[in-house]
């Protein structure tokens, strides 16, 4: 399990157009990738339930990855956070 912290830095948060990339991201990895925001959790290949995690500028975000190329995928997806939130 590979896990990493990030602090949203884009102006908008987690809206439509990166949600979007970042679930279609998620899929392409065997690993399942999570996302929590305080108490709430969910799986980021499941778009509106990432939208729905309410993420604005400032919350600070967990990034939770497991299975076999979970490596490559938390890398990915640390990159797209650095990139684009």
């Amino acid at each position: 399990m590979k896990t990493f912290t990030y602090t949203i830095n884009d102006k908008n948060g987690l809206h439509a157009r990166p949600a979007g990339n970042l679930s279609k991201l998620s899929k392409t990895f065997d690993s399942k990738c999570f996302l929590k925001k305080g108490a709430k959790e969910t799986e980021l290949s499941k778009l509106i339930a990432l939208m729905g995690m309410g993420v604005k500028k400032g919350d600070e975000v967990t990034i939770r990855v497991e299975g076999e190329d979970e490596e490559a995928a938390c890398n990915a997806i640390k990159e797209f956070f650095s990139s684009n939130l």
